[in-house]
């Protein structure tokens, strides 16, 4: 029985987990109109999916909760409703299959785990004697610290393809739904005239299967958007060249053009692409008109209004893009700049949109000095418009921009220019090549507290009242300031430590939490939490009020756990389908990672505790993640793969930053000074916390010089304490840190 007063994995919050859910899945494939099913539609489910579903993805991001509904379950509830009958034949199959590898010790589901059960082909005949229509349910698992696999899990394995080949043979109308954490082949699909409709279900959660059986039964309408370009093959992607050839760089020849940044620019690249970014289908169709565009102040602004006309009630989601003049720095030939969700619609109902952007926005950073050197520059020309629902189904607007000379909208300084990547793509396909030059890394200087301890035995409770936090800094030893740099041991129901504490003035540790697809406790705590979808199809939802409703909603369960910092959102950028990661992250795209990580963020801080933004920067694959070298240039870093952070930080004020494994351009990125102390803090303003990830033995005299404040999950006080006394480190460098972490629990007291 339900303790109303327990919010911890409450039924409002599965509810909310559900509309989630329904939000983000996204309709591929609907020939003949199939779906929705029609009332009292016989259907046979198969694949191992469809009992064995997958909530999400393993490490950091799994959860654990009081139960996962499976598609069987929701289909099982549509038969109670008298809304399908289900062929309870397969069920038995499947679920026998399952007890049999539990009973052996093999796991069902797992990294390693790609076997397909192949029903024998008379069940298989007699099922579609029975039934109608045939579900098809293919699952995908994958996990931190390992990478996808080609053969049978990007592509389907060989008993995945007998499985698909067999159902499709016996029914002349079949479901294929992917219940997957990242893109995988859709080739087998696009044109399979027997495979009439394809329901990207991602992996949604507890209430995953429940949510799957209302789309497809029609009691919910799919509005769910792709933020990932589906190519023809993983060949396709850019980023497949020499992905896996060095462990220790990758080196992104790619540049800027990821995803549909590519496809939509580089010649022949749209002939690749099977569902192009933006893309979803509905039950019902969707009228935008009366556009209106203008420009004030350096704010371009879009209004318009959007009318359903099908018969079914449903969502559309508006996507604006910019085309940039190629100029001299060359450009994607379309970027998202701005998207809106309506409400839901009654047939023939209309609501208007609005939209914005600034024109600074649309600069591209000349990372070579083409124009201007480490500068952002608004290249001279006529900057066009494109409004629809996908990044292929736009209109034109009449609406242009022109810039009559080329303009510096923002002066920077060169941060982490690459010394090993010899060449970048270009606009059109060729590359071109780029400087070597000498790495050279460097650190500042900070300025010691001028102030002491006015009082004896000082608490951190009388900061604000009886003391400045400076001064009450001062009342720190110089090794208790070491040892205040590491982490804690847990305390309460944390199973991933705690930010450090000092018992001697009053501090107390704090308390952190994994991960990305809901409040992580360990099942030996007792506790199930509520797992949400995983990232990308939140995302998919574009639904910014939807995310930070998931992000208020699991940081009142950590609240009530006594934790205080959730380790999420991850805003890494989906640059190749292989990324084992890729359900923790949300898109391809940095301006909707932006955007989803902003709206997280701010519902997680509304319930007064911290998130931990994470992994900065360039963690885009776990092969070797602690020792690989991200090679970029500058212009990437700062238009791709810091967008995202950027835009999560300006937005929504982060109060802590978690730094990631790998390096970038031959620096790990917790001793990197230019991206925590140069760009994060002086660029973009960040006024919290930096957090290494956990358990990576970098240099720690060099991260408290790069201005990383805490090294978890242990610090290294012996030698934070042999640098001072060398004169390599100051106690000035010790207090920094020091009253950026009493900051951050200042604000979570």
């Amino acid at each position: 029985m339900e303790n109303s007063k327990i919010i911890t994995g409450c039924s409002t919050h599965t509810k909310l987990s559900h509309l989630a859910a329904l939000e983000g899945m996204v309709l591929l494939k609907n020939e003949d109109r199939l779906l929705p099913l029609k009332r009292g539609a016989k259907v046979s489910l198969f694949g191992k999916g469809s009992v064995a579903y997958v909530k999400g993805g393993g490490g950091s991001g799994d959860v654990f909760c009081a139960y996962v509904h499976n598609v069987y379950d929701g289909f099982l509830q549509k038969q109670a409703e008298g809304k399908v009958t289900v062929n309870a034949g397969l069920a038995e199959f499947y679920n026998s299959y399952i007890e049999g590898e539990k009973a052996a010790g093999r796991p069902v589901m797992g990294i390693n785990v790609r076997t397909e059960p192949l029903p024998p082909d008379g069940l298989i005949e007699d099922a579609a004697r029975e039934s109608e229509v045939a579900v098809i349910t293919i699952s995908r698992f994958s996990t931190e610290g390992t990478d996808r696999a080609l053969d049978g899990d990007y592509y389907l394995s060989d008993e995945e393809k007998q499985l698909v080949a067999k159902v499709t043979a016996a029914f002349e109308k079949t479901v294929l739904v992917l219940n997957v954490g990242a893109v995988t082949d859709s080739e087998y699909f696009k044109d399979n005239e027997r495979i009439q409709s394809v329901l990207l279900a991602w992996q949604a959660g507890m209430e995953g299967g429940m949510a799957i059986a209302d789309i497809l039964c029609g009691d919910a309408v799919p509005s769910g958007k792709l933020v990932d370009t589906f190519a023809k093959n993983f060949e396709d992607y850019p980023s497949s060249q020499g992905l896996f050839d060095d462990e220790l760089a990758v080196r992104y020849h790619d540049d800027i053009y990821v995803g549909y940044r590519y496809f939509e620019t580089v010649p022949g690249g749209k002939d690749r692409v099977n569902y192009p970014f933006g893309f979803g289908l509905s039950y019902t169709s969707f009228e935008i008109s009366g556009l209106c565009m203008e420009e004030t102040d350096g704010v371009i602004s879009a209004k318009l209004k959007v009318t359903n006309t099908g018969v079914y009630r449903g969502k559309q989601v508006v996507q604006l893009y910019f085309s940039a003049p190629q100029g001299v720095l060359g450009k994607p030939k379309l970027q998202l700049a701005a998207f809106a969700k309506t409400k839901e619609l009654m047939p023939m109902e209309s609501e208007e949109l609005y939209l914005k952007l600034k024109a600074e926005d649309m600069a591209s950073y000349d990372d070579l000095g083409k124009i201007q050197k480490s500068a952002y520059i608004l290249e001279k020309g006529d900057y066009s418009f494109y409004i629809g629902s996908s990044v292929r189904d736009t209109e034109k607007a009449y609406f242009v921009y022109t810039v009559e000379e080329d303009r510096v909208v923002k002066q920077l300084t060169e941060r982490l220019a690459p010394n090993r990547l010899e060449k970048r793509m270009l606009a059109d396909g060729s590359f071109e090549a780029l400087p070597q030059r000498k790495a050279v890394y460097g650190y500042g200087r900070n300025k010691a507290i001028e102030v002491t301890c006015p009082i004896e035995n000082p608490s951190f409770k009388d900061v604000g009242e009886k003391l400045s936090l400076e001064e009450f800094v001062a009342a720190f030893t110089t090794e208790e300031l070491c040892e205040f740099m590491g982490g804690s041991p847990n305390v309460g129901v944390s199973n991933t430590l705690c930010f450090s504490g000092l018992e001697r003035l009053g501090v107390a540790s704090v308390p952190t939490a994994d991960g990305p697809a809901g409040l992580r406790l360990d099942a030996h705590h007792g506790i199930p939490t509520t797992a949400w979808p995983c990232a990308t199809l939140l995302a998919c939802s574009w639904n910014e009020a939807l995310v930070e409703q998931v992000g208020a909603a699991g940081a009142a369960e950590l609240k009530e756990n006594g934790l205080k910092v959730w380790l999420t959102p991850a805003i890494n950028i989906h640059r190749t389908p292989l990324c084992g990661r890729n359900f923790e992250y949300f898109s391809e795209d940095p301006f909707v990672a932006g955007k989803m990580a902003a709206a997280k963020v701010k519902g997680i801080q509304s319930q007064g505790v911290a998130c931990s933004v994470k992994h900065f920067a360039a963690n885009n694959i776990e092969l070797n993640r602690i020792k690989g070298d991200s090679v970029v240039s500058e212009r990437a870093l700062r238009e791709i793969y810091l967008k995202g952070f950027e835009i999560c930080v300006k937005e929504a004020d982060p109060w802590t930053i978690m730094t990631s494994y790998n390096l970038i351009n031959g620096i790990h990125t917790s001793e990197s000074y230019d991206l925590i102390t140069g760009i994060l803090r002086g660029e973009w303003g960040f006024g919290g916390m930096v957090t290494t990830d956990w358990g990576i033995k970098n240099n720690p005299v060099n991260e408290v010089k790069a201005g990383n404040d805490m090294k978890m999950h242990v610090g290294y006080p012996e030698e934070l304490m042999e640098a001072i006394e060398k004169g390599e480190l100051s106690r000035a460098d010790l207090e920094a840190c020091a009253l950026r972490i009493l900051n951050v629990y200042k604000r979570l007291a």
